[in-house]
């Protein structure tokens, strides 16, 4: 990682704490935050601007636009879910969760926050937006059947790796075929575990928290399941239309819409992002490694 300083490393495990804590214990972090006023719930997601102000601060690019920013969106988010609770106590979906959802997606893919951050660290960036919507969806919105939990079971593991091996042949004939996919040989290597954690962790969670465990969640209560399915596969995949490419990539668009159905696939099952994430982490592993 480019640019991890002490301070950056620092300010990695700051943000990584509420991921952590939200992915562990949930429900109870939740059940506590019901207790506080309703003023205090929404206006105690102003610290998530501490971890851009420490950083920015130790590298002489403090802007306080950005703190501003960084200080009033999770405010603004804790808001407009606890709105959205309220509304819509059933969760079959407010025009609040898509505006969130919406506005953080764009965000995060057309990388408006990136410039905030130093150079090699927008990863950084990303993970706050994570924590802030992780806050808002289980604190405040307390959405249900998100799967979002650090409890691994074997059944992950079962259906994360039953689902990649349904998905590889398939993205390996269409990616040949459209030469998109390049093979190139590599051995087996220890440094491939911690890739793929890496992977895991900053890549696969974050994306299938949000387009399983809400975009698709969502989705469902509405228009059921297999049109949920199909509708966050093609959204996830247009999400891909500007990596790797300086013009819309048609083929990573394509080959990521089918993959989101996989993924989708392994999250229904059991509504558990870690076994999507199992799947997810798995596929950009094996292209990393061998593509």
């Amino acid at each position: 990682m480019r640019g991890a300083t002490p301070a950056a490393i620092a300010v990695l495990v700051l943000e990584l704490i509420p991921a952590a804590a939200f992915g562990l214990a949930g429900e109870r972090m939740a059940q506590a935050c019901a207790r506080w006023p309703s003023a205090l719930r929404t206006a105690l997601p102003v610290v998530f601007a501490l971890p851009y102000v420490l950083l920015a601060a130790s590298q002489q690019m403090f802007s306080w636009w950005w703190c501003a920013l960084y200080a009033l969106l999770p405010v603004a988010i804790a808001w407009l879910l606890g709105q959205a609770a309220v509304a819509d106590p059933k969760q079959r979906g407010n025009w609040r969760d898509a505006i969130v959802l919406l506005s953080l997606g764009l965000a995060v893919d057309l990388r408006w926050f990136e410039r905030a951050w130093p150079s090699g660290l927008a990863g950084w960036g990303k993970l706050l937006v994570v924590d802030m919507a992780l806050y808002g969806f289980v604190a405040i919105r307390r959405l249900r059947g998100t799967g979002f939990d650090f409890h691994f079971r074997w059944s992950d593991w079962k259906t994360g790796l039953r689902e990649l091996a349904f998905f590889t042949p398939l993205v390996l004939g269409l990616g040949l075929a459209l030469g998109f996919l390049h093979p190139h040989a590599s051995g087996l290597r220890f440094s491939m575990i911690p890739t793929w954690i890496y992977i895991f962790i900053f890549i696969a969670v974050p994306e299938e928290l949000y387009f399983r465990a809400w975009v698709q969640n969502l989705l469902e209560r509405r228009v059921g399941r297999r049109a949920a399915l199909a509708i966050t596969a093609v959204v996830f995949g247009l999400s891909h239309f500007n990596k790797r490419s300086a013009h819309f990539n048609w083929r990573y668009v394509l080959l990521a819409s089918v993959a989101g159905i996989f993924y989708g696939r392994a999250w229904r099952e059991q509504r558990r992002v870690a076994a999507s994430a199992i799947t997810h982490a798995s596929v950009d592993a094996i292209w990393s490694f061998w593509f």
